[in-house]
């Protein structure tokens, strides 16, 4: 039941002693606030990292072909060498391991001159032909339209999907995108799709939001590429290792396309696996790094209140011998004390935590706001050249 007299006491005792009061509370308060602040920029910068990969596989490895470095089965050093798309019904049919397998074309990049034509106005942008499983393994939000799909791999169908970078820059806002004609390198394709992508931080070629993909098989027959294949990405199944199937991929293109097995120059290939293990490595360690250092400050804040509570007694031990004298049992005697201090430090935690939660908020509102902006403002919406 509330004992208003022993509040009051309380209360008194607090008031009385107000500088030892706001030290000890202080202690409280900065321990609480640090590690609420600590633990929210953790996982802030945590959060930034993995919402730039976007839905990226991370259990995906890519893997493309450079000069060999060393001669085999009469070839020289030095040679340059493609996949092929035999490779890929290889890959297939000698690998369990793998989930997703998606080949792809990129003769040109975006760096040199205009390549994409549309009415009046041109531009240079990243071509790439592709599979379908593209869009399994480095997924993109559709704005508008469709994905590729097997029909336009079978049928060679010339349609084109086009980041949104590349509508803004080759189309006013009042135009019909889809089902309009835009020329590649001299060859016209319809527009059945427009993307954004979803992850920024991981791009294969080039800029993802200036990119148009287009259908791999119609790349080979428009453009002569024969049964090239410039990039193959690759996920493992689930519970299989991206590293082991990686590890067989290059193995067997190594033995098909005469690259001597130890030439591991002639391969470049990229790991997601290993890069997100690596990370979560990281961002394991930061969090342990902040709760040392943030349970440290809590224990001197328990180490101060502790000490408090000993001079308290101290000081009171009159007052103490007074209240035995009248009838008051230790158990009574010891919960004023123990409840003055849970008190001093509820009240001075409970403003630690509302006040770092409030500036983190604040923070985060005025991040959103300023990449709202950005985001509104920075990309024209149709640029004439």
């Amino acid at each position: 039941m509330f004992d208003r007299d022993k509040w009051q006491e309380i209360y008194s005792s607090l008031k009385s002693n107000k500088l030892r009061t706001f030290f000890t509370a202080f202690g409280v308060f900065w321990g609480i606030f640090m590690l609420i602040i600590m633990l929210g920029s953790g996982n802030g910068l945590r959060n930034a990292v993995y919402e730039g990969m976007g839905d990226f596989a991370t259990n995906s490895a890519i893997m493309f072909t450079r000069q060999t470095t060393m001669p085999y089965k009469g070839f020289p050093r030095g040679r340059e060498w493609l996949f092929h798309t035999s490779d890929m019904e290889a890959l297939i049919k000698n690998i369990p391991e793998i989930d997703q397998l998606a080949p792809r074309l990129q003769p040109w990049g975006g760096n040199g001159g205009n390549n994409v034509v549309h009415g009046l106005k041109t531009g240079a942008y990243n071509i790439t032909g592709d599979y379908p499983a593209i869009n399994k393994i480095d997924p993109v939000r559709l704005l508008k339209g469709r994905f590729l799909n097997e029909i336009d791999l079978q049928n060679k169908r010339k349609v084109a999907v086009i980041g949104n970078r590349v509508h803004d820059e080759l189309f006013k806002i009042t135009d019909p995108v889809i089902g309009e004609y835009i020329r590649i390198n001299g060859v016209y394709y319809q527009v059945v799709g427009v993307f954004e992508p979803k992850n920024k931080n991981i791009n294969i070629g080039g800029e993802k939001d200036k990119s148009i993909f287009i259908p791999f098989t119609t790349m080979q027959v428009s453009y002569n590429l024969g049964d090239d294949v410039h990039y193959f990405l690759v996920t493992a199944k689930p519970n299989k290792s991206a590293s082991v199937v990686e590890e067989k991929c290059m193995k067997l293109l190594a033995e098909r396309n005469h690259v001597a097995p130890e030439d591991e120059q002639a391969f470049g290939h990229f790991n997601l696996e290993k890069e997100f293990k690596k990370m979560n490595g990281l961002f394991l360690g930061i969090r342990v790094l902040i709760w040392i250092v943030g349970t440290g400050t809590l224990l001197a804040g328990v180490i101060g209140v502790s000490n408090i509570m000993l001079i308290i007694i101290k000081e009171r031990t009159k007052e103490i011998g007074i209240q035995r004298a009248i009838g008051a049992t230790p158990w009574r005697i010891m919960s004023q004390i123990i409840t003055e201090s849970v008190t001093l430090t509820a009240v001075a935690g409970s403003f630690g935590l509302v006040l770092g939660v409030f500036l983190l908020e604040m923070i985060n509102n005025m991040l959103a706001s300023s990449a709202e902006k950005v985001k509104c403002s920075g990309i024209p919406k149709s640029i004439s050249r």
